[in-house]
């Protein structure tokens, strides 16, 4: 099948084979019924950035679905298809759930199989799962997960049955996660948050209570870090694992008289601006006169925030964010600025840095749209306790009350 990466460079180019996680659902009866759109290689938070098209949000298609995955997230939120998959470098799965009013499962670094994934920063990219439900997306990622030979990175940690977890809400008892510690990160709930995203998550949170959670303000003291952080190691990554798209390797060649300008043609022509942009910025940031100031730096705050993580998560048993400072805004909005844009990975790229899963499961809805706009909750553990955060996750799925996510069009569609 086609495979872009969202990217000129790529078009009409086919894999020899399937990606391990592709190979796996196939090898359970699952069927795949097409690519989905994303930005390109990746690199994006609206799916804006496709060389081919701008995808539309269902809840309201005058804005973005989020990114880079937002195509995959808009398919399961359509009801195009039960689940699908996407990649997660900097909160590429979570952020489009939230926008699209669906769940989405970043699992630990190294529980999915790589081997096949179109490689961005490969030390922060993961195999992640969208669907309607917690339920399905635990089938989807237990599905997926478990050791490959073929990626050096993959771990041989023991999978457990992710669906045993699931129970009917009838079964329930009246405080079915009594004893679970809760943090919620302060950091996430202030400046640079829209008001009505708090109140969802205060909302959530008061839910989690009243289902047995025991609730407690955490810090994280290098939280404002990690974004910087992230955007340096991510683009420098990037800059060299893109370096094998100059049309002799990989992708569509230019023909030209010398062999310089058959590379730089190639990419040229291949290319679209904020890949060209990111590639130009991680090689800068490489170089041999900036590569302490800027690289090594951000790979010590790196270890600063898996410590932080890891304390907070020695006191609780998972932490709660909003996974985006806002809901779905509005295609075009923040196009021409990039700052703004990049700012808006916020609430994510920490949990890349560390390594960690996470779980975003719709907790509410903001005003805005031609609809009102869902708002996702995210739920981050320790390493491989992607079975208590679908635990957890069910049961407040399951639990919630009074909140519809089938975006409109897709229930008036049904209604007729």
């Amino acid at each position: 099948m086609e495979t872009t990466a969202g990217s000129r460079v790529l078009e009409g180019w086919r894999p020899p084979g399937d990606a391990t996680a592709v190979r796996r659902v196939r090898e359970r009866g699952g069927i795949v019924v097409g690519k989905t759109n994303c930005d390109e290689f990746g690199m994006g938070s609206s799916t804006e950035n496709s060389a081919f098209q701008v995808t539309a949000n269902p809840w309201d298609e005058s804005r973005v679905p989020g990114g880079s995955s937002g195509g995959s997230a808009a398919a399961v939120s359509a009801r195009q298809c039960m689940v699908s998959l996407g990649s997660d470098t900097g909160g590429s799965v979570r952020q489009p759930a939230s926008f699209c009013g669906v769940v989405g499962i970043k699992p630990t670094y190294g529980r999915v199989s790589r081997y096949g994934l179109v490689a961005y920063a490969s030390s922060l990219d993961v195999i992640g799962c969208f669907a309607s439900s917690v339920a399905d997306a635990g089938i989807l990622i237990h599905a997926i997960s478990g050791h490959d030979r073929l990626d050096a990175t993959s771990s041989k940690q023991e999978v457990p049955d992710f669906t045993s977890q699931f129970m009917p809400s009838d079964s329930f008892e009246s405080k079915p996660l009594k004893g679970l510690r809760v943090g919620v990160i302060r950091e996430t709930l202030g400046d640079g948050v829209d008001q009505a995203v708090i109140s969802s998550i205060n909302a959530a949170a008061a839910h989690l209570e009243d289902l047995g959670c025991s609730l407690a303000e955490v810090s994280l003291p290098s939280f404002s870090l990690g974004l910087p952080a992230y955007y340096v190691l991510a683009i420098s990554e990037a800059s060299s694992n893109l370096s094998r798209y100059d049309g002799i390797r990989y992708g569509n060649q230019v023909l030209a008289n010398e062999l310089g300008a058959l590379y730089g043609d190639s990419r040229a022509k291949g290319f679209g601006d904020e890949v060209k942009m990111r590639i130009l910025m991680g090689t800068y940031a490489l170089s041999a006169g900036y590569y302490d100031a800027y690289y090594k730096r951000a790979q010590q705050v790196r270890t600063m925030v898996k410590n932080d993580f890891k304390a907070a998560l020695i006191e609780h048993d998972f932490l709660i964010s909003p996974a985006a400072p806002s809901a779905a805004y509005k295609i075009g909005e923040k196009k021409n600025d990039p700052l703004a844009m990049y700012a808006g990975d916020i609430m994510t790229v920490n949990v890349n840095l560390a390594g960690l899963p996470a779980l975003v499961v719709p907790c509410g809805f903001v005003e805005g749209g031609s609809s009102p706009l869902p708002v996702g909750l995210q739920m981050i553990g320790s390493a491989f306790s992607e079975d208590k955060l679908l635990k957890v996750g069910h049961v407040f799925e399951q639990t919630l009350k009074d909140f519809n996510f089938v975006p409109p069009l897709v229930a008036d569609s049904r209604a007729s």
